[in-house]
């Protein structure tokens, strides 16, 4: 018989974190599991419930009992009888019971062996002690007297298969078709006749929201309608949204407000201190600036939500007050006055304090300023400061404000706007889609700090390994390269790092280059451009990264000239001659058309002559994609050239000067990128 099965596991409240992914995982393995068994054949449906005090699978179209499975062995050659006799002993079976079978190499015998299938009530329970037993779980609780362990105390277990109750105990718990809703809006217990009716009936009776993504999409719904009623928009809301859809079982949202003085603190503070602690959702008016109101989630509905709101203000009134004292505290101490304290914070035990690294920042980022024509006195005193803000009340508290809360102070110090925004910035891109900092000031702080983290650890040997990373340096890597790319910074990567390994003296600096190349293969495929586009222009190890889109762009452009494929084989193919050449000791330097003899390889020396003279200036000028279309001129004479001309001549002269002659084209062709990786 077929027929739905139903799964729930009645627990305390769950971690809202990992509530989502706990559900998922749950559902798979336990479905990966009846599939296994043989109790399920046909697509794998599912679905998933998690509330903080639940998870449930709801699985279709599982067996009672799965059917008969057969699986045979291939054994010796039939004419064999002590080896057949062998076979027969080791598997168990009578030697006549053996099948003969033909094969290409001759009879040989075959064991034949048959399989009852299981049935779902003597291995569920086991199923399920698996599946949980697999999930990504780091910590383990135990409760009562017993040994059951699970991520939090689990007080109920359902087990149906459609209308019948599936026998069997799981973690010390026998089970049963009744479940539990809501802790104070459910009728009572709630009796399952079937699984089919789990979710209508525990909405109904029960007031839960199981499934979590429809749970999610209410709560975002009720935000919307009620920001739309006050005028108001949410800003970036979504992480707080997964979060809160993990913490009720029956949304509601009202709306709270707080004392319009508390503005005068910056608003990240207020912000933060509604999201991560009190989970409140903060409203913006439609320039984007805080309002003196939030909105709660509350897993109650009430006909009457003033106690909830009045309560839920008065608990946020003492968070909003440490931010203010907070802030006020911190103001009354200058940032500059902080720096002497950074001495006693120590980095890293073998790359020193803090304050060892805000020197190293310091003289980094002047010189990275003077390279771009900035203020360096400016980006010197902004990598000064950068970090003085760590030792405020403000960024103890909260250290997501870091750089944010340096700015505010530096600002009230009457630091220079741009030494401010740079203290604040430098940090930046702190994650995947992060915006970058603006300005040379910020831009020269932000690649110090980062090319200093990435120098420093580096030179002690803490390179990241291909599964950890706890320094964040692929993060730091990558940010270098945004600022770099996206900012169109005229600097030379490799001149940058060797700027920040000065400090490090005697330290080698080829580790960090060549991980800084991973990291720009990574940026740049991960943008669109094919793996062989990326290779003809990385491989030539380019220093000048703001140049590196532009240049990709021209490969893509020569790549779909009808040219393109041609060319590149053949560039691919004088590669190979000349390393080839090279090998055997063979000396060429410029080519002498008057030293070649062939009408071929004099055609291809002039059209060369021509289009290098054409080329030139567009390169000069950046026009790299027009550049490389001018080669697509030699082509034909590329041909001819290999069709006719033996590159390898006798003649020790004419030979040097046709290798001469390649080298001239490879060189010039390959400017930027080398064409070859384009061949296939």
């Amino acid at each position: 018989m077929e027929a739905t099965l139903l799964v729930e596991l009645l627990t305390e409240e769950l971690p809202p974190k990992t509530l989502r992914k706990l559900g998922e995982a749950f559902a798979d393995q336990l479905v990966a599991e009846i599939v296994r068994h043989k109790l399920k054949i046909r697509d794998a449906k599912k679905h998933t419930f998690a509330t903080p005090r639940r998870l449930g699978v709801l699985i279709p179209e599982v067996e009672e009992h799965a059917s008969e499975s057969h699986h045979s062995i291939e054994g010796p050659a039939s004419s064999n009888a002590r080896a057949v006799e062998g076979f027969a002993k080791k598997n168990q079976v009578a030697p006549e019971s053996l099948e003969r079978r033909k094969t290409e190499k001759g009879e040989i015998v075959v064991a034949n062996f048959s399989r009852p299938g299981v049935h779902l009530d003597a291995v569920l329970a086991r199923i399920v002690e698996d599946a949980l037993k697999k999930l990504p779980v780091t910590k383990m609780m135990r409760w009562g007297s017993g040994d059951a362990q699970f991520v939090r105390p689990v007080h109920g277990l359902v087990m149906l298969h459609g209308t019948k109750v599936m026998p069997g105990r799981v973690l010390g718990l026998a089970s049963g078709n009744r479940t539990r809703g809501h802790r104070f809006m459910s009728t009572g217990e709630i009796v399952l006749a079937s699984a089919e009716e789990y979710e209508k009936k525990l909405l109904d009776e029960g007031k839960v929201l199981a499934d979590f993504g429809k749970r999610k999409d209410e709560i975002d719904r009720q935000l919307q309608a009620e920001a739309k009623k006050q005028n108001a928009s949410l800003g970036e809301y979504q992480v707080l949204l997964d979060e809160v859809a993990a913490l009720v079982e029956h949304p509601s949202v009202y709306v709270g407000e707080f004392d319009k003085a508390f503005l005068e603190v910056p608003p990240e503070c207020l912000i933060l201190t509604m999201r991560q602690n009190q989970k409140y959702f903060p409203l913006f008016d439609a320039g984007g600036k805080l309002l003196p109101k939030f909105l709660i989630v509350s897993n109650m509905k009430v006909a009457d939500p003033r106690h909830i709101v009045t309560g839920n203000q008065r608990v946020v009134r003492p968070r909003l007050e440490d931010a203010r004292f907070f802030y006020n505290q911190d103001r009354k101490q200058r940032l500059e006055e902080r720096i002497p304290q950074l001495a006693k914070v120590v980095y890293h035990n073998k790359l020193g304090s803090q304050l060892d690294r805000v020197q190293r920042i310091k003289l980094l980022a002047g010189k990275i300023a003077r390279l771009l024509g900035a203020d360096a006195l400016q980006a010197e005193r902004a990598a000064e400061l950068a970090k003085a803000d760590l030792l405020t009340g403000m960024v103890g508290e909260f250290p997501e404000l870091q750089g944010i809360m340096g700015r505010y102070y530096a600002l009230h110090d009457k630091e220079p706007a741009a030494v401010a925004d740079a203290i604040e910035a430098h940090y930046r891109p702190r994650f995947a889609g992060d915006k970058l900092p603006e300005g040379l000031i910020a831009c020269a702080v932000a690649l110090a700090d980062k090319l200093d983290t990435l120098a420093g650890l580096f030179s002690i040997g803490e390179q990241p390994t291909a599964d950890k990373d706890p320094f964040g340096l692929r993060r730091a890597a990558l940010g270098v390269i945004r600022i770099l790319a996206e900012n169109k910074l005229p600097l030379s990567l490799f001149d940058l790092v060797s700027a920040a390994f000065e400090p490090f003296k005697g330290k080698v600096q080829n580790d960090l280059q060549v991980f800084l190349t991973e990291r720009m293969r990574s940026y740049f495929l991960e943008r669109g451009y094919s793996a062989n586009e990326v290779e003809a222009v990385l491989s030539l190890n380019p220093v000048a990264i703001n140049l590196i889109p532009k240049q990709l762009e021209a490969v893509r452009a020569f790549s779909a000239l009808p040219e393109a494929a041609s060319l590149a084989a053949a560039n691919k193919r004088i590669a190979n001659i000349l390393r080839q050449a090279a090998g055997k000791g063979e000396s060429f330097v410029d080519a002498d058309v008057s030293a070649l003899k062939e009408p071929a390889e004099i055609s291809l020396f002039e059209a060369l002559q021509a289009a290098s003279r054409s080329a030139k200036p567009l390169f000069d000028s950046g026009d790299f994609a027009g550049y490389l279309k001018t080669f697509a001129s030699l082509k034909s004479h590329v041909d001819s050239f290999f069709d006719t001309v033996m590159v390898m001549a006798d003649d020790k002269k004419l030979r040097e000067n046709r290798l001469a002659l390649l080298t001239d084209m490879r060189k010039a062709m390959n400017r930027f990128s080398d064409i070859s990786k384009l061949a296939a």
